[in-house]
């Protein structure tokens, strides 16, 4: 990834797919460092206390405890200090509703996962090459105390 100080903050409660996901992401090429949350609340909790300074880019699931990933995205996009955070639905839901919905409240990509496990290693190392061309926004400023 060109943004070489770029954190990927994977919110994935499943601790297979969080494997899965982030093995893969390193074949694909992606060197940057990924910090991985189990809920939602916590997802929110390390973007509001600045992410240790470093830009970040959120791949979220929907299905999470204690906040789901909708929740999550809703609460982000609604605060002027992290609506511009690029955040990347990659949940196990493919029903058309929840992907609307999703866009609507501002996500900047959704995927899928797929249930077979060549399909979803073939679509992490696409999501690999399309984080290596992706533009990203500045980093959101810190809210001030």
């Amino acid at each position: 990834m060109t943004h070489e100080r770029l954190v990927i903050l994977l919110a994935e409660d499943d601790d297979g797919h969080a494997q899965l996901i982030e093995r893969n992401l390193k074949r694909a090429g992606v060197v940057n460092p990924i910090v991985r949350v189990a809920d939602g609340q916590a997802a929110l909790d390390y973007i509001r206390q600045g992410g240790n300074g470093q830009p970040l880019l959120l791949l979220l699931d929907i299905n999470l405890p204690r906040v789901d990933g909708i929740e999550v995205l809703r609460q982000l996009k609604a605060d002027p200090h992290t609506s511009k955070l690029p955040v990347i639905m990659l949940t196990t839901t493919d029903d058309p509703r929840e992907v609307d919905r999703c866009y609507a409240l501002g996500c900047s990509v959704y995927i899928t996962k797929p249930v077979r496990y060549e399909s979803f290693v073939e679509a992490l190392r696409r999501l690999g090459m399309f984080l290596e061309i992706v533009k990203l926004p500045s980093p959101p400023s810190s809210p001030s105390a």
